[in-house]
């Protein structure tokens, strides 16, 4: 691939840790669903920052508050109250049906805390060693304790010993998770991704998380949604467990909260609002006023633009015309996901394909080996959906032929 660094960085720094596998491109400005590395060259953004950028790249009514933000304050304590904290836990209360809401700057960093909450739960009801029921090909985050409840041994890899107190069962099997904490006394909760991002973008079923919820209520555990990838509208729900109809009681948020902005959020239900007293957890940079602002303005555009029935309608687009262009060839396995959190399932490892996209002008990634995931802007438009198409269809049919 044609490197597009500028002369001054080089493609592996010496001053930058070596954690990332980086494509030879450094971006220098967006617009929508499009951006431009420092030569010029633009691409097709289907990757959104992951997940990230949900009103697209420079909107400008995002930009207006943003800077409005900055020229008044950018942080302060949590030793104070920070108004715009409020603002934005209302809405997001609003859009759950749930009850309360703690501010903090990460997926990782909410995930963490949705775990200290169900752990601080079994120990109020005097259970000494709680356990978590967590999932195959989850990921949760890379700290020790949630890479532990993390399900991909790949990324577990040179960190043991990892925390205990997990309980893994596979997805979608209720009969699976009763069997794995029958009798046990010590679960507290189930935690899992609605639909799993990282692990190869696997939904849960509507039936099945029913049937969570009931079980949950019937042994006085916490569901716990992590709704960080999938949450905020992605789905054409505000959040992807709502299609099944049911409330967590801890629901992690980051990514797409923020559009871009560094955010996390845990909202609660009415079992786990009030588990957390002061001292029990908390955060420096969490609920700064910028985040804060970032996330109220994302929220109202997103309302304004009808960016939930855009994302069903174009993802609904999106996933037909890749069907179509994709169904019944050799080594082509299936399309899954909802809205605009699409993963192309192939018979073999494509990596490959994140560099050749990029090459002609489409920027996408590639999880689990063997998925395509495609997590844009919800702005996305239909002309757009179809680029996306006309770019990576012959691109697939291209590798699957090499693999023939």
């Amino acid at each position: 691939m044609t490197a597009a660094l500028p002369d001054h960085i080089e493609a592996a720094s010496p001053h930058v840790m070596n954690t990332y596998g980086r494509l030879p491109i450094a971006l220098s400005h967006g617009q929508g669903c499009r951006v431009w590395d420092v030569n010029g060259k633009s691409y097709l953004d289907a990757l959104g920052g992951i997940a990230v950028n949900t009103v697209g790249h420079n909107h400008p009514q995002l930009v207006a508050a943003l800077r409005d933000q900055v020229g008044k304050i950018i942080h302060s304590s949590n030793y104070y109250h920070v108004p715009l904290q409020e603002t934005l836990a209302a809405k997001l209360v609003e859009l759950s049906g749930l009850e309360n809401v703690f501010f903090c700057s990460t997926g990782l960093e909410a995930n963490e805390a949705a775990l200290k909450l169900a752990r601080k739960f079994g120990h109020d009801k005097g259970i000494e060693r709680p356990e978590i029921v967590v999932y195959e090909k989850a990921f949760h985050g890379r700290s020790i304790a949630t890479l532990s409840a993390t399900g991909n041994p790949k990324v577990q890899a040179g960190f043991g010993p990892l925390v205990e107190g997990f309980i893994r069962v596979p997805i979608n099997n209720i009969g699976e998770l009763k069997a794995a904490t029958e009798g046990n006394p010590n679960v507290v909760a189930v935690f899992f991704e609605a639909i799993q991002g990282e692990g190869g973008v696997y939904p849960m079923d509507s039936d099945y998380l029913q049937q969570v919820r009931a079980l949950c209520d019937e042994r006085d555990w916490l569901l716990m949604i992590d709704e960080v990838q999938c949450g905020m509208g992605r789905t054409g729900k505000w959040f992807a467990h709502q299609w099944a109809g049911i409330k967590p009681d801890v629901m992690p948020l980051a990514k797409g909260l923020g559009s871009g902005v560094p955010i996390g959020a845990v909202v609660a239900g009415p079992r786990a609002a009030h588990i957390f007293a002061p001292g029990n957890h908390g955060t420096t940079f969490g609920g700064n006023p910028l985040a804060m602002r970032a996330g109220v303005e994302t929220i109202r555009i997103m309302e304004e633009e009808g960016l939930l029935a855009n994302a069903v309608m174009v993802g609904d687009h999106l996933r037909t015309a890749l069907t179509r262009e994709l169904g019944g060839l050799p080594g082509f396995k299936e399309i899954r996901g909802r809205g605009l959190m699409l993963g192309i399932e192939l018979a073999r490892p494509c990596g490959a394909l994140v560099g050749r996209a990029a090459e002609n002008g489409l920027l996408i990634s590639v999880t689990a080996d063997t998925v395509i995931r495609m997590v844009p802007s919800l702005i996305m438009t239909m002309a757009e959906a179809d680029e996306v198409v006309a770019i990576l269809a012959p691109l697939i049919k291209q590798l699957l032929q090499e693999g023939a």
